[in-house]
């Protein structure tokens, strides 16, 4: 399959399934119980203002009205959690996981500390994002649209490791020509940006809900300069501004407008495939194996109702952005692209990660 027909046939699948009906729900009760959503990551990136956001409104719309407390568990960049969580047998739905792009891509990629099988979790919700990136104040004065007169800069990144979400911005980062050297281990994109914050870092990206919360306090006090964001994608499969940030180019016209830049080829076609299974459909929300239907089906109707109340979409661009959410029938085919990238996509980026970080998975 082509880069541009997995794109398109990524895309028309989840324009699909966004208005499936909840289906009917046998009686189950959360009355007095206490559900805890696990995170893989630290308490100040975007999974965590994501969980945190959602969390109170599932709550409410589950049956018996139940406690929802997210818990974080970081480490190898969401590996250690999501292994941990392909061990857990919980059959009484008092038990959620939140996977993001840092947790798909390892296993995308053939990671070998990954342990974990998405094919085995059961999806009831999942939402897309965008990402920005955005640079220090004396740097971004030279920043015209274009990363020309950046290319000299010698740049810092605290990064959760190359083979994590943190690739998408690595790779576009080198194919406009610029020198960004990451900082590996730390353990969410909320310590990249307190690094950014101190100055030990230069240069920093967040994915939507997290620049929402720290990001743009940044910008708006002269301490950041916004440079990009990855983009959306449209029906066509076409990246488009995102919807949360229509003011900010996209890496695609930065892309455009920068000197030895390339907006087709082999680079570009493994960034949009990396890209399409990292940000339209970027976070999950699992019940483990073994889980009962009626108690799937419960959870699935808890989603729907909270996506389907008026205020939902006011409340939710201004906590974690203007993305569709998807649950049901919906929420698998969303696993489907998120969890698939097109061979020679992988190919090229386990050469790229060898070649500039001497990263090899085998």
């Amino acid at each position: 399959m082509t880069i541009s027909s997995f794109v398109r046939n990524a895309v028309c699948g989840l324009v699909a399934t966004t208005a499936l009906t909840a289906p009917a729900v046998a009686e189950v009760d959360f009355a007095g119980k206490t559900i805890e959503w696990v995170i893989p990551f630290s308490e100040t990136g975007g999974s965590a203002k994501w969980a945190n956001f959602f969390a109170p409104l599932l709550a409410d719309a589950l049956p018996g009205k139940p406690t929802v407390v997210v818990k974080f568990m970081p480490g190898a960049g969401s590996t250690k959690g999501a292994n941990w969580f392909q061990k857990q047998k919980y059959d009484d739905g008092t038990l959620l996981f939140g996977s993001s792009g840092s947790t798909q891509f390892p296993y995308l990629l053939g990671d070998p500390r990954v342990r974990y099988e998405y094919k085995d979790w059961n999806a009831v919700m999942a939402s897309g994002t965008g990402g920005v990136a955005y640079l220090n104040a004396d740097d971004g004065a030279k920043f015209d649209g274009t990363a020309n007169a950046l290319k000299d800069t010698n740049f810092i990144y605290g990064s959760q490791g190359a083979t994590r979400l943190d690739l998408v911005p690595l790779l576009a980062w080198q194919m406009l020509g610029m020198k960004v050297e990451p900082v590996f281990g730390i353990k969410g994109r909320g310590d990249g940006r307190l690094m950014f914050e101190r100055g030990e870092a230069t240069i920093d990206y967040q994915t939507s809900s997290g620049y929402l919360k720290g990001g743009v306090d940044l910008v708006e006090q002269g301490k950041a300069v916004p440079m990009m964001t990855w983009g959306a994608l449209d029906a066509d499969g076409n990246i488009v501004r995102d919807p949360t940030f229509p003011d900010i180019a996209t890496f695609k016209e930065v892309c455009e407008a920068t000197d030895g830049c390339e907006t087709s080829g082999e680079a570009w076609d493994a960034w949009k495939a990396f890209f399409v299974a990292g940000f339209p459909v970027q976070k999950l929300a699992f019940l483990p194996a073994g889980t009962p239907q009626d108690v799937i089906d419960t959870y699935t109707a808890a989603f729907e109702a909270v996506v389907a109340d008026p205020d939902f979409a006011k409340i939710s661009s201004k906590r974690v952005g203007k993305y569709p959410v998807f649950t049901g029938e919906g929420a698998q085919t969303a696993l489907g692209t998120a969890t698939n990238v097109p061979a020679e996509a992988k190919t090229y980026v386990l050469n790229w990660l060898k070649e500039a970080y001497g990263v090899e998975l085998k």
